[in-house]
């Protein structure tokens, strides 16, 4: 056969496998056209997930029979008035949604202009065009797509169940909705709302952040952070999650450029690098982030789905981006994500320490109305805090039995005290700093301190690992290297061919760290200095984890990046270890070093080092407010 011209009908076809793959697609191009006719309240009505029926309602300036006409055209738009590919202000620009769509479905649109007397509909089944007729309708705009695919049967095939295609227009359409804090969004299935989004008043910021809360959970608006940065023509702004509000994969990562939903690996990898010093590596943030840029430096082009774009400067993209979230996570670096539930910290039983339990009574009481069921023959007033081993709920099972215990085996079982030198028995709580004035050290691994107006819980091997971390950071910005120290007996550490070969390629890197390493036979390298911040270390054990770490990072980072993540390994071997009891002093300088330390909200993993119960909180479990 020669070469030929294809019929329209399957011209459109081609061009609609490329912009509609399923319902969501739809969705996308349809609800980005109310967008750009200027709606503040948008409707989605689903059948079937979408694949029997569409609706897609606005309240936008609406067309003119005239134009209802040109909208079904291939390539027919209003959006690039000068014709410049760069030079684009609308979501849509390309004319094809609406002709894709009628080539693959049965699509009516309904449509009143806001000084038009009467509404008109148009339909296009299958690539066939009918004249606009008129029709009752309120301002705005309503497009109907029925029997997705009813003309390409074999792409039905490719379509999930309806459940997944619900959920994936109910994600695509939530993307939108936080890019557009000021527009309504509103979402069915049948007769059940899957989303309902009203429209945010207030100033843009303040009206996104509680946008975001709605889509992302109030948890990330209560621990996020402000993204606000601009250079030349890019200007980022958005919210980025504290370390220790954390995912076990991107999916909540949402990226928009000039307001559009896009996926793009250099942002991704600028976001992870900017992670680096205070998340572990396979934990990921959680962010809405903004790009503002000006359209001639960026190509929204790439493909007909728009979800790609292409930068003119990446350098100056990703300097900003990692810039901008480095510094606002150095801004609440004390701060600790407050994901603490009071209601999930308490249980539903009082232990009897160690004494027979029968069978608890069925019914639910209140503590105020269970007779004591401690009986502690000893207080120790020299501490606010009593060492009982139980948390406290509202609402408990009463226990069939009263137990009496000393508080000796209490203190054996649950806790270690430690006694305020005197110098400190004084001292005002308020005065003690933010942290406040410890009080006591729980399984030698939490220390309890008490502030003005709440308890704090302090992880001591997460605290110090920080406060470790921080200072080789520091003494090698200003010095050039880490202090060492030479070891009496050098170690032997043994290695399979891999690791050691891995080790061996960042000697120079080590060497500035304070970290002396040579090789030593076939399969084995020998330590002759360590950093002195970590002088009690486990040697071998550190090397080892080395080998592996720097397997994980692979050639992926620069130099800078690779001696901060040697960094974070060395603090956490050389940190003091959960199980080491501590005396006061101790205690009182790890609380008083953090308060100085950068980033001590968290530890190098992104875990958070301290929690704080407010006094308030605690109060309501008593009934006493």
């Amino acid at each position: 056969m020669g070469i030929r011209i294809l019929p329209s009908n399957l011209v459109n076809q081609i061009a609609a496998g490329e912009v509609i793959e399923r319902p969501s697609s739809v969705i996308k191009e349809l609800v980005e056209n109310s967008i750009d006719a200027g709606a503040t309240s948008i409707e989605v009505t689903l059948v079937d997930g979408g694949k029997s029926l569409i609706i897609v309602s606005d309240n936008g300036k609406g067309m003119t029979p005239d134009e209802l006409e040109l909208a079904v055209e291939r390539h027919a738009t209003s959006k690039l008035p000068d014709d410049n590919l760069f030079n684009i202000n609308f979501l849509g620009f390309r004319g094809e949604a609406l002709p894709s769509i009628s080539s693959v479905a049965r699509l009516s649109i309904t449509s009143r202009p806001k000084d038009a007397d009467s509404a008109w509909k148009i339909e296009v089944n299958g690539g066939e065009k009918s004249k606009p007729v008129p029709a009752s309708h309120p301002f705005g705009t309503r497009i109907e797509v029925r029997d997705l695919f009813y003309a390409t049967p074999a792409r039905l095939k490719f379509l999930k169940a309806s459940t997944s295609e619900t959920n994936a227009c109910v994600d695509i359409l939530t993307r939108i909705a936080m890019a557009n804090p000021h527009i309504s969004f509103y979402l069915k299935d049948g007769d059940k709302k899957k989303l309902s989004l009203n429209a945010e008043q207030g100033e843009l910021f303040d009206a996104r952040l509680k946008r975001l809360s709605d889509v992302m959970g109030k948890e990330f608006g209560e621990n996020s952070v402000l993204i606000d940065a601009q250079r030349e023509n890019l200007h980022i702004s958005g919210y980025v999650s504290l370390p220790t509000l954390n995912k076990a994969n991107s999916l909540s990562q949402y990226l928009f450029v000039n307001n559009r939903p896009v996926r793009d690996k250099l942002l991704l990898g600028a976001i992870k690098g900017a992670y680096m010093d205070v998340l572990a590596s396979n934990r990921y943030p959680m962010c809405a982030l903004f790009f503002d840029i000006d359209p001639a430096y960026v190509d929204v082009n790439v493909h007909p789905a728009k979800a790609e774009v292409r930068f003119y400067d990446n350098a100056l993209v990703r300097g900003l981006l990692v810039s901008a979230i480095r510094n606002a996570l150095t801004v609440e670096s004390r701060r600790s994500s407050n994901t603490l539930d009071i209601n999930e910290f308490v249980r539903d039983t009082i232990p009897d320490f160690g004494v027979p339990r029968t069978e608890p009574a069925q019914e639910q009481v209140l503590v105020s109305d269970i007779p004591e069921t401690l009986e502690l023959k000893e207080h120790n007033p020299q501490t606010s805090l009593r060492p009982m081993g139980f948390n406290f709920q509202s609402a408990v099972v009463a226990p069939s039995r009263r137990s009496q215990v000393e508080l000796p085996e209490l203190e054996h079982k649950f806790s270690v005290k430690v006694e305020a030198p005197a110098a400190y028995e004084s001292l005002p709580v308020a005065e003690s700093g933010p942290l406040g004035i410890p009080k006591a050290q729980f399984h030698n691994t939490y220390i309890i301190s008490q502030t003005e107006d709440s308890i704090v819980i302090i992880d001591q091997h997460a605290s110090h690992e920080r406060i470790v971390m921080e200072r080789m950071k520091a003494n090698l910005q200003k010095n050039g290297r880490l202090a060492s120290q030479m070891l009496l007996i050098p170690e032997i550490v043994d290695l399979d061919a891999s690791a050691k070969e891995r080790i061996l390629s960042l000697t120079t890197e080590l060497n500035k760290l304070g970290l002396v390493i040579e090789e030593f036979g076939t399969t084995a390298v020998i330590v002759r200095e360590i950093p002195a911040l970590i002088k009690d270390c486990n040697v071998k054990q550190l090397i080892t984890d080395l080998a592996e770490e720097i397997a994980e990072w692979g050639g992926e980072y620069a130099l800078t990046d690779k001696l901060h993540h040697i960094c974070a390994t060395f603090a956490c071997h050389g940190s003091v270890r959960a199980g080491r009891a501590l005396n006061f002093d101790e205690m009182n300088r790890l609380l008083r070093d953090m308060e100085k330390t950068d980033h001590s909200g968290q530890c190098n993993h992104g875990r958070p080092t301290y929690i704080e119960l407010k006094l308030k909180d605690i109060e309501k479990l008593f009934n006493r407010r």
